[in-house]
Formats: C-alpha cells, structure tokens, sequence
C-alpha cells in the first residue's frame, strides 16, 4: 500500500477525501460479488460526476494502476473480482442521473449508474417505456452493469435484452478520452436514433465486462407503454413438455416476457410469500397496476381465486405477459397461447404469478438470499429452441448423477428458462445451499430482512460441490455451442472463440488497452 500513497492522496484531491473509500469494510464489500471474493482494492473511487472518469483513468494510468468498474453489485461470475494486480475499484452508483428524456424522438439518456427501477418510475408517469425495461434485482441494477454483463428479464421474450436496446454509449477507455458510439460519435454529434450508419462501434463496448472502457452514458430506445397487458399460466407434468410450449409461444412472438419455472423454485417463491404481509403487499401492487375500478376488481379476484399457490404441486410451470394496444390484440395473442400450451398438454392455471410479478416489478433486494438466508448463484446459457430439450434433459442428468452428494450438503437446484426474442431460448441452472454469506449480502438486505435472517454457518463442502456443478454445467454448455451472458470470469469466453476471432479481440484490447489496465483478466483478456 505505501508505494501507492501518492496515487491515493491524488485520487482524493480528484474526488474528495468523502469519495475514496479505504476502510475494510468497504474494500471487502468490494472484492466481492454474491458468489465469490478476490484481492481487495487499493481503494474505492467513487465518482460523482462523468467528467471525473477519464481524468481518475489517467491519473491510474500514471500511477500503473488496473481498474475495475463495478455497477450494483449484485453479479456472480467473477465480473470484478478475482484480480491479481493492484487495482482501483471504480463504483458508479454515483453517476444516476437521468439526464434527456425525449418523447418526441423517443430516446432517453441515462448515466451508468443509474438502476433500472429509478428509469422504469421515472418514465411510467409519461407513458413510455424502454422496450426491456429490467432484470429482476432492477431496484440496484445498474445500467451500466446491464450493458456491460448482460441484463435481461422484462419485455424479453418481444425486445431482447438490454444491450439489444442500446442506440450510442460514453465510454471511458483506457487512454483518459471519452469515446462515443453511433450519432453521438460524428463531429456535428446528432440526436441517438440510428446505428447503422456504416460500422458502429457500440456493440464493442456491450457485454465486454468493462475490458474495453468504463461506460459513463448511454442512450436507450423508448416506447409508448402498451395500453393493456394481461398475464397467463399453464403448468405441465415434466419440465421438456413445458420448454417445447415456452420455445412455440416465443417463435409466434405472442408475449412481452414468457419463462418456465420448475417445481423446487415455485416452492421457494412461496416459502417467501407465505405471510399475511407479503398477501397484503402482493395485493396492493396488482390493484395499483390495473386500469380503473372494473380492471382493480377483476385483478383481485382472479389473485384471490389463484390464492398464493395457484400452481399445482411438482408441476412445471410456464408464465407469459400479453400486451398491446387494444383489448382484441391481447384476446387474440392469448388465446393463441393457450392453444399452443394445450398441444403440448398444459393446462391453463389462475395467472397470479405473472400479475404479481408486473404489478411490482422491483420489490427490493432481500432476494439475494433464500427466505431462509440460504445463499445461491445461477448459471445461464442462450441457444436455439430445437437445442433446448436435448439441454434441459442433459442438465437433469447431470444433476442426478450427484443425488447423494446433493442430498448429503443440502444443495439444491432449481430452473429458469425464458424467452430471449423468438430465436433464442434461454436456460438457467441455479444453485441454492446454505454456507456463510459473502460481504455483498447483508449490504442489500432490507433491516426487516437483517432482524429476521441468520448468516449460517461456514459450509465448504456444500460450497465445494456447488464449485464442481457449476464447472460441469459450463462443460456442458459449451459441448452444444450455447453462449452465456454476464461472462465475467465464469464462462471460457476467449477459448471458446476460434482462432480468427480470438486474435481478433485481442487486438482490439490491445489497441485499447495495451497496458491492460481495464478490468484485467475478465473475459480472459
């Protein structure tokens, strides 16, 4: 640490004393994400304006010092942690101002730091919208980290995900300049709303997990809030039957979002929902989100004739979010679901799930652990729906095949698969056991969450096995070809590539980062 005294003393004359964070609760919380920790930073450099960015990237570059940005902080590959070189982290949670929301040209120009529920409140009051509007833990996700790791959820299965909806970005890159994509990179910089004006270097800055610049701006595409929405549910007797009914309601590109659930992850949703409170807040959300007092009416019921458990027991269950602008679009999309639900034997059940899910979005972040303070982390992967059956079963087996050693160290697993536009089918595994919480936890609970909650105990087996099946599940995912997102340093990004596109990144990252300053290590750059 001392030989870097003078970098940190310019640091906080750049940014205030304020905004270096080097206490060691901080810097642990910052080697961290929800699944792993790493080396602890030199320091926390928290800017609070963009222009502070490029020149903090200069000032570590004089000082040979890496950089690592960090957005919410709720990641679980390794997209900031795990690096071995002294480093600085660079927390953008600062930088969450909505700077241009332009209903005219329907665009809106956001900071990196802002979460997705802070855009989604802002733009509902004047009927817009960005087409995806969120990931699950979008009340701390940042846009920035969405771009940068991947973020999709809501509107996905119609709009793609996030990165799909950008139309320029800021970038700080490693030699101290803001650099700009699509019309905001011409020398008479024009309004945002075209990138195909020749080749366009935003996508270079998507997904790359911060190895080619710290995104500081970027702007989104927006749209007119649909009129109406409406959710549907059907449950199935094995989870193939299911996905094959998911993948033909996505190629007809019949809902905004559409995912299956298994049966193990619709009980720990409901070990979370069981308390009157929960009922009472559930409730409160669907009756603010439906259209006047008929809509309010016909929205409790139906919750109320769903109850709390509308799916049956050991069903897989697929939920989907109809919208449009007028009721017969809705009426039409539906039932044409339905049908489509039907011939691979599902069987429509009360829509709670979905309706809850809309009406409130993103209710906090207690989610971050179990309802009982267990501890998870998902893997994912993106592939063509005529691939999916042959995965989901792969992925059965390969869980069955550790049955004893699951049932030994109480690990257990669960699955989500969704809709990512209508070519591509998205599968996620996720890994849930009981061990000692990661600093990042106990930061994003609420204090409700703090009282009632207990860290476990320190458990490495469990977390060894947990270790083992994540690495099977990658080996597996790359056998069939499938991408994944929020790469970080989880999935074998760069080893996956062949070699004509493999040196090909890198030497784009050694044309923007020759000193390999930027987030070193991650995406195996």
């Amino acid at each position: 640490m001392s030989g870097h005294n003078a970098a940190l003393d310019a640091l906080a004359g750049l940014l205030g004393q304020q905004h270096l964070q080097r206490d060691a609760d901080s810097l642990q919380r910052a080697a961290s994400d929800l699944y792993s920790s790493g080396a602890l930073p030199l320091a926390v450099a928290c800017p609070q304006q963009v222009d502070q960015v490029p020149a903090l990237v200069q000032l570590a570059s004089a000082h040979d010092l890496a950089l690592v940005p960090r957005g919410g902080g709720l990641s679980y590959t390794g997209g900031y942690t795990g690096i071995d070189v002294p480093y600085l982290l660079v927390d953008l949670s600062a930088l969450n101002r909505i700077e241009h929301i332009d209903a005219d040209d329907m665009y809106v120009v956001v900071q990196a730091g802002v979460s997705w529920k802070q855009l989604y409140e802002a733009l509902q009051p004047l009927g817009l919208r960005t087409p995806y509007f969120g990931t699950f833990s979008g009340a701390g996700a940042s846009i920035g980290g969405g771009l940068s790791h991947g973020a999709l959820f809501f509107g996905s299965a119609r709009y793609g995900s996030a990165a799909d909806n950008v139309l320029a970005l800021e970038v700080a890159t490693a030699d101290g300049q803001l650099l700009h994509t699509g019309q905001w990179a011409w020398q008479q910089p024009a309004a945002p709303v075209f990138r195909g004006y020749g080749p366009d270097p935003t996508d270079l800055f998507l997904h790359d997990g911060g190895a080619f610049g710290i995104k500081t701006r970027a702007a989104l595409r927006l749209i007119r809030t649909p009129a109406h929405s409406a959710p549907a549910s059907f449950a199935f007797a094995d989870f193939a039957a299911a996905g094959r009914a998911l993948s033909a309601i996505a190629r007809e590109g019949l809902a905004e979002e559409a995912y299956v659930l298994d049966p193990a992850a619709m009980a720990m949703n409901l070990e979370r929902e069981r308390s009157l409170q929960a009922a009472f807040n559930a409730a409160r959300h669907v009756c603010a989100a439906s259209p006047g007092a008929v809509g309010k009416l016909r929205a409790l019921a139906s919750l109320a004739a769903g109850g709390r458990t509308p799916v049956p027991a050991n069903a897989f269950s697929l939920h989907l979010i109809a919208a449009g602008n007028c009721p017969a679009a809705i009426a039409h999309d539906l039932g044409r679901a339905r049908r489509l639900a039907q011939a691979h034997a599902g069987v429509a059940i009360a829509p709670s799930v979905p309706r809850i899910a809309r009406a409130n979005p993103f209710p906090g972040l207690d989610a971050v652990l179990g309802a009982t303070g267990s501890r998870w982390a998902a893997l994912n992967c993106k592939l063509a729906h005529s691939q999916a059956p042959a995965l989901i079963t792969a992925h059965q087996a390969l869980i069955a095949r550790h049955a004893d050693a699951l049932a030994a160290h109480g690990v257990r697993v669960t699955w989500l698969c969704s809709a990512l536009f209508n070519h591509s089918f998205s599968f996620e595994a996720v890994f849930h056991w009981h061990d000692q919480w990661q600093p990042t936890h106990a930061p994003h609970l609420s204090a409700e969450a703090r009282a009632r909650l207990r860290e476990p105990d320190a458990n490495p087996q469990a977390r060894a096995l947990v270790a083992e099946l994540r690495q099977q599940t990658c080996a597996l995912f790359a056998s069939l070809g499938a991408a994944s997102n929020q790469i970080g340093r989880t999935y074998p990004y760069l080893d996956n590539l062949a070699p004509g596109p493999r040196q090909l990144v890198q030497d784009i990252k050694q044309r923007l980062d020759p000193q390999r300053r930027m987030n070193p290590g991650v995406l195996g750059l």
